[in-house]
């Protein structure tokens, strides 16, 4: 079961994906990353990577965030992104992008948009390949003073290169690394 765990859809339950390819965020290591950004939550422009079900960028809607753009590309997951919304009775200050994330920045970036939080939660064999936080750097939609929040496989060596890392907390076999 997927819920909201605080703020003004608190309770809501959330539907899944039918599909191994997509793995919600267990409540407890959700509750941890939204202790350490509580304060930046309010009023931000929160992107999503890699949503899934859309469970984290709609707790970040629950809690304040202005708006929320979530991205995936697996289709499956886009129609329960959209389910969850509706589902919560949210229809303004989101918006869901159906695509590879890397184009998807592209996209965002042309259009000149910045967002102060970014959540990934790529699949845990991407960062063995690529660096989803390179082309958040080159296409620069991160607003200064913004973070880069980072969920990956405790045991994958990942080294970020172009931000900081200011902080990480592991919990079961997932990290959460923050970076400015």
């Amino acid at each position: 079961m997927i819920r909201i765990i605080s703020g003004r859809y608190k309770g809501k339950r959330l539907k899944k994906v039918k599909s191994p390819l997509v793995r919600p965020m267990p409540d407890k290591l959700k509750e941890s990353l939204f202790n350490i950004i509580q304060e930046e939550v309010k009023g931000c422009v929160f992107l999503d990577g890699f949503a899934g079900t859309g469970s984290v960028g709609i707790e970040a809607l629950s809690r304040g965030a202005a708006e929320v753009v979530f991205v995936d590309e697996y289709f499956p997951a886009i129609k329960v992104i959209k389910s969850n919304l509706e589902k919560c009775g949210i229809e303004e200050g989101v918006r869901v992008l159906q695509g590879e994330f890397n184009r998807a920045v592209i996209k965002l970036a042309k259009e000149n948009r910045k967002f102060d939080l970014i959540f990934l939660d790529p699949p845990y064999k991407l960062l063995e390949e690529r660096n989803p936080l390179k082309v958040i750097k080159k296409r620069e939609i991160l607003k200064s003073g913004g973070k880069v929040i980072l969920r990956r496989y405790f045991k994958t060596k990942f080294d970020a290169k172009y931000f900081k890392l200011k902080r990480e907390i592991t919990m079961g076999d997932d990290s959460l690394n923050f970076y400015h």
